[in-house]
């Protein structure tokens, strides 16, 4: 069985192919917080960024990436080479139209009652 090493190498690859990164971090960091650094990092000049973590899918070995794993469970067999680099390629999913449109209708069904 492979060994997980302590500390992984990884850059982001944008779908325009720049990249964030590269950056390290442990094996015990929690995708949420990988998707945490991306928004963070996310370069302010690129249109249709992230607003929210939700907004972000990390892809790794051809893997979507669930939020409560951490990079020791999301390791492929490949990132086990020493000294190597992970490349995660990240997808903006901006809120669907359903969700937009329950967000809508939440604002303008707020009224304001004034009882006199």
């Amino acid at each position: 069985m492979a060994v997980v090493q302590d500390q992984l190498e990884i850059k982001f690859r944008l779908t325009d192919g720049s990249d964030i990164g590269p950056k390290t971090f442990p094996a015990a960091t929690s995708v949420a917080t990988l998707k945490e650094s991306v928004l963070a990092q996310w370069p302010k000049e690129k249109e249709n960024g992230p607003r929210t973590v939700k907004d972000v899918k990390l892809i790794s070995a051809g893997k979507i990436l669930e939020n409560n794993k951490t990079l020791g469970e999301c390791q492929s067999p490949l990132c086990d080479i020493p000294g190597g680099m992970t490349t995660m390629h990240v997808v903006v999913q901006p809120p669907s139209e359903k969700e937009k449109k329950t967000t809508n209708q939440a604002k303008q069904n707020k009224c304001v009652c004034v009882i006199l």
